[in-house]
């Protein structure tokens, strides 16, 4: 079987694409991979490439489906016209990608990294396929990159991420009146006081408070909005999470851009490597002893950052889920903070740090569980056998 991946777009998925491949061509497929730079060029090795039919395209985010120049025209679009399936991972909220979703080729299915976005698509787009719910995968570095001891480590905690200040979300409603933006604003400070909410409960409850009746099409409309609080949101726990450790005396090293925006009491003990690429954030995790992750208000999903940590040695400290706490045990596979009590995090951090033993079972716990069940090559396998079921 031939199947399509995508490459040049957002670097994770990139990545992603290429580990998935690694898998996918041991399971026997010949892979093409589209290049989003040079789409003249691909366009044309992609339809010598998908002669004599029997090819899948997989993509994350809808990368290829999204009305690209050459695999789009007035008529239809290049999966459509050569009757090839398209499988899609979507690392955001569907909420995100209304547009893409209502235009989605003939032979389709989204696949979702939470349990709560596969539920919104069967709500508000009941006639788009479906491939069921899978998280991301993590990544264990290169053979020959052995793992270095706990003991040897030299960095204790790290955070391999961006940061951007949560007012810089503020664009995506400054169209809005003032009205609208005030009530937007209160959902977001009603998130951050209450984070054990979901956005889109939260959202639908106060917009029937607000306007009264409201249709299933309105309710999805107003959802596009929700992207403001989703992205503010989820950096302002980012950030919170990196202020107690360094205003408590921890150094974090952070690897990611716009950590210097940071507004903190010790900005000392921020050491800033600038924004790497996804091969350089697996090295550092495997420098470190603790590696601290804020879920992007994922409730029933994981994070690729999760399995990351795990697979590369180091513990990882996150918030909870519904579906992390089923998969990992707290204080045995990984451990998990409280977003309501973000002060904890200095003394579960001080914890970890003083119990060598604890530490370095815990990581090893954690490692053992997501090489079984959580690397890419395992969300390749299962992916090959939603192809071959549809």
């Amino acid at each position: 079987m031939k199947l399509v991946l995508f490459k040049n777009g957002v670097e994770t998925q990139e990545f992603f694409s290429l580990e998935l491949a690694k898998t996918f061509k041991i399971i026997g497929y010949d892979i093409f991979f589209y290049d989003l730079l040079k789409e003249e060029r691909s366009y044309i090795e992609l339809t010598d490439f998908c002669e004599n039919g029997n090819v899948v395209m997989f993509t994350f985010n809808f990368n290829g489906i999204a009305g690209e120049r050459d695999l789009y025209n007035v008529g239809g679009n290049f999966w459509d016209e050569h009757q090839i399936p398209c499988y899609n991972m979507v690392v955001d909220h569907p909420f995100y990608y209304h547009q893409y979703i209502e235009n989605t080729p003939k032979i389709y299915y989204q696949i979702s990294i939470d349990r709560f976005h596969e539920a919104y698509m069967k709500r508000f787009f009941p006639a788009v396929g479906l491939g069921g719910f899978l998280p991301l995968g993590g990544t264990h570095l290169e053979t020959g990159m052995a793992l270095i001891p706990m003991k040897e480590r030299p960095m204790d905690i790290v955070f391999t991420g961006n940061y951007t200040r949560p007012d810089t979300f503020d664009k995506f409603i400054a169209h809005l009146d003032q009205e609208s933006i005030d009530f937007y604003h209160s959902i977001l400070d009603e998130l951050i006081a209450s984070p054990s909410l979901r956005l889109e409960d939260l959202a639908e409850i106060r917009l029937k408070e607000e306007l009264g009746q409201i249709s299933e099409d309105e309710l999805k409309h107003c959802y596009k909005n929700m992207i403001f609080i989703d992205l503010s949101v989820r950096f302002h726990f980012r950030a919170l999470a990196v202020k107690e450790l360094v205003d408590n005396g921890f150094k974090v090293n952070v690897f990611g851009a716009g950590w210097e925006a940071l507004d903190c009491m010790h900005p000392e003990n921020i050491i800033n490597a600038g924004g790497v690429n996804s091969l350089k954030c697996l090295e550092v995790i495997n420098q470190s002893k603790i590696s601290l992750n804020v879920m992007p208000w994922f409730k029933d999903g994981a994070h690729d950052r999760i399995f990351n940590s795990m697979l590369n040695g180091a513990v990882s400290l996150s918030d909870d889920s519904i579906y992390l706490r089923e998969q990992f045990c707290d204080g045995k596979d990984m451990k998990f903070y409280d977003l309501a009590h973000m002060d904890k995090i200095p003394y579960i951090a001080e914890e970890i740090l003083k119990n060598q033993d604890w530490m370095a079972d815990m990581a090893n716990n954690g490692r053992i569980k997501a090489q079984n069940k959580h690397s890419w090559e395992c969300r390749a396998k299962a992916i090959d056998e939603m192809i071959r079921k549809y």
